[in-house]
């Protein structure tokens, strides 16, 4: 009998909602904020557009504004993208918010708790070894353990004794990543 796997099973990581901000309140000093539905103000200055994300706290619902663009020439925008921050295109509002870098410069980072799921097929483990590859369509940071319990079922001892993955398991990943499950004991 070999030992390759003989079944190799897709999951794929979605996102159900946009993640929260973590970041302080100037007002009520709660650390959530959310985008809602997602809106951008735009300010042209002659030739030069500003461009902020809209958030509001969790708790007192006071707006702030996040910095996506500054002081930037209208001419290096492309006309799809201006209309997209008029119209308020939630595919761009999400791309803007899960943008490393407008994180890093706005000084917040998103928390993820409740905003994923996992979409899986049903698990066959009697056909051991089974392989899955682990495909994410947000970078949702979860730790492998965590997702791999959840998806087969198992405690997370189970999970460190029978998966054989090509990642660390109990680091953070929002990057795909393939893991296969031994037969049990």
């Amino acid at each position: 009998m070999s030992s390759q796997p003989h079944t190799v099973l897709p999951w794929v990581v979605r996102r159900t909602r946009l993640p929260l901000l973590s970041l302080r309140c100037a007002d009520c000093r709660s650390e959530s904020a959310t985008t809602g539905e997602g809106r951008f103000r735009v300010n042209a200055n002659s030739k030069l557009l500003d461009v902020w994300l809209l958030v509001h706290c969790v708790s007192c619902d006071r707006t702030s504004k996040r910095i996506v663009h500054k002081r930037a020439p209208v001419r290096s925008f492309d006309p799809a993208e201006i209309h997209g921050y008029r119209v308020n295109d939630p595919e761009l509002v999400a791309s803007r918010l899960l943008d490393p870098l407008l994180a890093r410069r706005n000084r917040f980072t998103l928390d993820w708790a409740g905003a994923w799921r996992l979409d899986t097929p049903p698990a066959r483990l009697n056909e051991a070894p089974v392989q899955v590859k682990v495909v994410f369509e947000d970078p949702v940071p979860v730790r492998p353990e965590r997702l791999i319990a959840q998806g087969l079922g198992l405690s997370r001892n189970d999970v460190l004794r029978r998966i054989e993955c090509d990642i660390p398991l109990r680091r953070p990943t929002s990057a795909g990543f393939t893991f296969t499950v031994m037969a049990g004991d």
